[in-house]
């Protein structure tokens, strides 16, 4: 008769045959760290700022605070289109206004937010366009030191526009809806004075004051001149293409002109002409 089969063999086997089939299937979960990319950072903290940084090297000449034409031109057609815009505006329906609110939303779906301290110390952090003010609040209190938490603070954008969480009118809108969008400089302002002075550091906690760094510098006079240069010369095309795109009336449709003197205008002469074939 045969041997009936060891069950104890028979087991081992195809353990050892599953074990085989699960590392070819598993990749191996050893990589290099150097290969993979780093994340961008949920949040940036800004160091305050020297005021000697933002003073420019060089003295800066009186011709440069003087506006030039080209600058009164801008601000002339700037201020023209705007006021024709809101005289000329049609009503529009609510449908439109949905439309163009999505588009808006459809365009700036994040908004950067940054958050000043009186000391100068910044907070940023992206958040979605279709969040509302209480997300800042929160993400401002976590920030702050356990013994500041407590405290109330308000964020503001000058002169005096308060977005407190308190009011329902900012309360329920959200950041694209209250105009933050894309991107927008906050300040705070703590009930408590005492941390509202200049010379005050801002109470955030420490594992948050660890990953400050400076702000990027800022441009020099020289890429200032260079841009406000370019700036000028695309004005200056676009309004003497403005004013090349304007339509001239013909001379002999002006009245009284030396080429065509009132009796003899074009107007006067097809009146006297029909006068003429109704005698």
């Amino acid at each position: 008769m045969p041997e009936a089969p060891n069950i104890t063999e028979a087991q081992s086997a195809q353990s050892v045959l599953s074990e085989a089939s699960e590392r070819i299937e598993k990749p191996s979960s050893t990589v290099d760290d150097s290969t993979v990319p780093n994340e961008p950072p949920a949040f940036r903290v800004y160091k305050p700022s020297s005021g000697s940084s933002f003073i420019p090297s060089t003295d800066l000449p009186d011709s440069y605070f003087n506006p030039t034409a080209s600058d009164l031109k801008l601000a002339q057609t700037q201020l023209s289109a705007r006021t024709q815009a809101l005289t000329n505006a049609p009503l529009q329906l609510r449908t439109t206004r949905e439309a163009a609110e999505k588009a808006k939303k459809d365009r700036w779906p994040n908004t950067t937010i940054r958050v000043r301290f009186t000391d100068r110390t910044q907070l940023e952090k992206v958040f979605p366009s279709t969040d509302k003010i209480k997300s800042v609040y929160a993400f401002v209190r976590n920030s702050l030191r356990e013994d500041a938490k407590p405290i109330k603070f308000i964020l503001y954008q000058p002169p005096r526009r308060d977005l407190k969480v308190s009011d329902l009118k900012v309360k329920n809108l959200t950041l694209a809806e209250l105009e933050l969008a894309p991107s927008s400089v906050l300040l705070l302002r703590f009930e408590d004075e005492s941390l509202n002075g200049s010379d005050v550091p801002a109470p955030l906690a420490s594992d948050i004051l660890a990953l400050a760094e400076s702000l990027p510098a800022p441009l020099s006079l020289e890429d200032t001149s260079s841009a406000s240069r370019s700036s000028t010369k695309k004005v200056d095309k676009t309004l003497n293409g403005s004013a090349a795109g304007e339509k001239k009336i013909p001379k002999w449709l002006k009245l009284g002109s030396k080429s065509f003197p009132l009796s003899f205008s074009p107007l006067v002469l097809t009146s006297t002409c029909r006068k003429i074939t109704v005698e």
